[in-house]
């Protein structure tokens, strides 16, 4: 039998990274190298049982990264912004990444980036969770290390922790305050992304060298609004509120989340035909959240 060849896959222990290694092993097309800052983590216990060599990865530094991809044939990478806040050391991170990937010769790296809003928009908005992601894209292909870019849409996820529906404080329903308007926003599930990253490092030819936009649906705030209200039994509505309200909500990150919600407006390119494609089983927001109501209990 022939070794197969090896795909290292950052943040493995983290919902997209495991996502991808989890698919990659059920293709059986390749073998995986699962790199996370602690092998004893519960979930890289369960890939190695799955059959992942756990190996411990460091993006900040170069000998691990160096050791990490050594012998691959590719790299899943993603850099986590929300981490540390600062798109210098997210730049830092992914261009280091790509310095190393360029010297071994590696033959495909699927990146988890997003478009440089900075650039697209003339300095109009920035949102430096996108912006630093695409930057290191431009470096990637700029080196010539043959990659494909994912962009991802919004997380359905988040409706179930930093977007679930609020309690109106002047009536019996509950409210989604996301400052989108009547413009529809693409989400897709962190789960569904692996079979996605799986399916593109079986067709490089197709993609080498190309962003793919991904996306399971587009709806309106109330369109969402009304799938949880089903789910639910409860109303739910779209709270109407402006990108200006929203940034001066005061948590940590509004004025880059309204940014990016700003950027949202301008339809970025998410592909859901080509999804679909990639991954045929991929839900849509009302599977996901009848799947996940367990998640929403006690509202």
């Amino acid at each position: 039998m022939t070794s197969k060849k090896v795909i290292a896959v950052f943040g493995a222990t983290g919902a997209q990274g495991g996502s991808v290694a989890r698919a990659i092993l059920e293709s059986k097309k390749f073998a995986v190298r699962a790199l996370t800052r602690d092998v004893t983590r519960p979930n890289a216990l369960v890939l190695r049982d799955l059959g992942a060599e756990v190996v411990k990865g460091d993006l900040n530094d170069e000998a691990s990264v160096e050791a990490a991809l050594k012998g691959a044939y590719g790299a899943f990478v993603v850099t986590s912004f929300w981490d540390h806040h600062s798109k210098e050391k997210e730049v830092c991170q992914g261009k280091l990444v790509a310095d190393v990937a360029k010297r071994l010769g590696l033959k495909h790296v699927v990146y988890s980036g997003l478009e440089n809003v900075k650039r697209l928009t003339g300095g109009k908005l920035e949102v430096e969770h996108f912006d630093g992601k695409g930057e290191v894209e431009e470096y990637f292909w700029s080196i010539g290390v043959p990659m494909t870019s994912v962009r991802l849409a919004a997380y359905f996820e988040n409706f179930l922790t930093m977007w679930k529906p609020v309690k109106a404080s002047d009536g019996d329903y509950y409210t989604l305050a996301l400052p989108m308007g009547d413009i529809p926003m693409d989400g897709i599930s962190v789960a569904d992304i692996g079979a996605v990253v799986s399916s593109i490092f079986n067709s490089p030819a197709e993609f080498l060298g190309k962003a793919v936009g991904l996306s399971a649906e587009a709806l309106t705030i109330q369109q969402y609004a009304d799938v949880l209200s089903k789910s639910l039994g409860k109303e739910v509505r779209d709270a109407k509120i402006t990108p200006e309200a929203y940034e001066k909500l005061g948590f940590p990150g509004a004025e880059e989340l309204a940014n990016m919600f700003r950027f949202y407006h301008m339809k970025p390119d998410r592909d859901i035909k080509l999804t679909y494609r990639l991954n045929p089983k991929v839900k849509t927001f009302s599977q996901f959240i009848s799947e996940n109501q367990g998640a929403l209990k006690g509202i």
